[in-house]
């Protein structure tokens, strides 16, 4: 599991829908949520998770994506396998992971040291736990 720790600058509520904005760094990052816990405030500090198979790739895009969380990563490590392959990210002191097809990886032509972006929806970030 991807985490990330991160504070939080804005939460919008309708009816059961809240949309809670994180910064990590400087890095705006967005979360899609039916429930908050109250703990989960403007300025709380938390860890953000989401599973390395929820993380897309974009190599070379100069269009606009709907991803809300698009972060800026080097890939330090490439792990190839027959059907799927392990990247790993960096990201300033984070390490993250990322599961894609080896296909993918080799239509992109992916390699270690090749700057990318991270891909997550808003709806697979979630706070693992208030810090």
């Amino acid at each position: 599991m991807n985490q990330i720790t991160a504070s939080v600058t804005d939460i919008q509520s309708v009816d059961n829908l809240n949309i809670v904005t994180f910064k990590a760094n400087d890095n705006s990052l967005k979360m899609m949520s039916l429930d908050l816990s109250s703990k989960l405030v403007v300025n709380a500090r938390v860890s953000l998770s989401f599973k390395p198979t929820t993380v897309a790739i974009a190599k070379n895009s100069s269009g606009d994506l709907s991803f809300s969380n698009q972060l800026k990563v080097k890939i330090i490590s490439l792990e190839v396998g027959t059907l799927l392959s392990s990247l790993k990210l960096g990201f300033y002191e984070y390490t993250l992971e990322s599961i894609i097809t080896s296909e993918s990886v080799k239509r992109m032509n992916l390699n270690v040291g090749d700057n990318v972006i991270a891909l997550i929806k808003s709806s697979d970030l979630s706070v693992g736990s208030v810090l």
